[in-house]
């Protein structure tokens, strides 16, 4: 079609258009709004796709910037509060954000968008009930979205609801069998309750899909399990292979410190309590800790040392246990029996203070007193087969 009848045939339309409004002014005002909100529109369009490319970008002020200019044009904008409320989460101001994404849902009820990012500040809230409304809601419009899916049955998990928790994940598991965050979650899940054994399963089996590109929380994860099932010496290689990986590694640090110490391999476990106290030498529970792989040696000395530097950075009341066992492996029974009797007064339900406090009354020839102190605990009715055990040796 030439430009000449393309012309032609516009102006024909437009005669039409003149004829059908039968004013001329009318139609000239209807062409002028309806360019003014393509206007607006196409306005609206860039700033939206400028605002988001921003948040994706971190840019949060730039961001923010564009979707006040469209909220200026329009305050119901579903683009620009979603947007706002995502700028507002990104920046850790959740309570904010959560206002954007209600004013987004009143005008546009079941906007996955807005459902997915509330939910999310709940969760970063810790409001997992409220999360999981939410997530509920969105799983109505989307119910086949793994990422929700796990997110869901992660919050489950947050309110130990394992029997949900647990559901959801095995439907991620189903839709998608390698599922990392699902299989990583039921791990967690079945840690989380005790399970240990169950806990392997799943653990183990991000061992076997990931191989050597494996996380180094899982490898401590399977030594954990290990180390709550007293299996020690099969724990010490997945701290080793966490180490090799991370030679600071915390966790793989800890572990390795503390199967040594359940193998009775007190030596070992000094080498890596030590290395976690080099850096970071205030931590009270390390310090005690190395303090009783002293004691265990022999090595009083050393212990007295690091349960003072202890307790010196705060009340620990292992340390406080610590001396006392150790002034009553030295024979200052008085000295210890103080100590525990003190102990017990701030932590009347601790059975290990009552059998070393029996123990000290035995070893300095008061039986009846230390019949006296187990009795004492088993009147709160508390079941301790240690406590129950020496209390019938003692009567027999």
């Amino acid at each position: 079609m030439s430009d000449e009848i393309k012309q032609k045939d516009y102006l024909t339309q437009g005669a039409g258009l003149f004829h059908r409004n039968g004013n001329g002014g009318d139609l000239t005002a209807s062409l002028g709004t309806r360019c003014s909100e393509e206007q607006e529109l196409g306005e609206i369009s860039e700033l939206s796709k400028k605002g988001y490319q921003s948040l994706k970008e971190d840019r949060i002020l730039e961001a923010i910037g564009c979707f006040n200019k469209i909220l200026a044009i329009d305050d119901n904008n579903n683009y620009a509060l979603v947007g706002m409320g995502d700028a507002a989460r990104k920046q850790g101001t959740f309570k904010e954000a959560i206002t954007f994404y209600q004013r987004c849902l009143i005008q546009h009820p079941g906007n996955n968008y807005a459902l997915f990012g509330l939910a999310d500040c709940y969760k970063a809230l810790s409001q997992y009930h409220k999360a999981i409304e939410i997530w509920e809601q969105y799983l109505h419009h989307d119910d086949k979205n793994i990422t929700v899916l796990t997110r869901v049955a992660d919050a489950y998990r947050k309110v130990r609801d394992f029997k949900h928790s647990k559901a959801v994940y095995l439907r991620v598991l189903e839709m998608e069998e390698h599922n990392a965050y699902a299989i990583i979650g039921l791990g967690h899940l079945h840690y989380d309750f005790k399970e240990y054994r169950d806990a392997l399963f799943y653990w183990e089996k991000m061992l076997d899909i990931s191989k050597e590109q494996v996380d180094i929380r899982v490898l401590t994860s399977i030594g954990n399990c290990h180390r709550k099932l007293k299996t020690f010496d099969q724990g010490i290689g997945f701290f080793e292979q966490a180490l090799y990986k991370d030679p600071h590694n915390f966790y793989a640090l800890f572990g390795l410190a503390d199967c040594y110490r359940g193998l009775n391999q007190q030596n070992r476990s000094l080498e890596y309590w030590n290395r976690i106290l080099e850096q970071d030498p205030r931590n009270k529970v390390i310090l005690t800790r190395a303090g009783d792989a002293y004691r265990n040696l022999g090595d009083y000395e050393q212990a007295v040392n690091y349960y003072r530097r202890a307790l010196n950075i705060e009340f620990d009341t292992y340390a406080v246990l610590g001396l006392a066992v150790v002034a009553k492996a030295q024979g200052k029974y008085d000295e210890a029996i103080e100590s525990l009797q003190r102990l017990i007064q701030q932590d009347a339900r601790n059975y290990r203070l009552y059998l070393e406090l029996a123990d000290c009354f035995l070893r300095n020839g008061g039986r009846n007193k230390a019949l006296e102190t187990l009795e004492a605990f088993q009147r709160m009715g508390i079941r301790n087969t240690t406590i129950m055990e020496f209390c019938e040796r003692l009567k027999s």
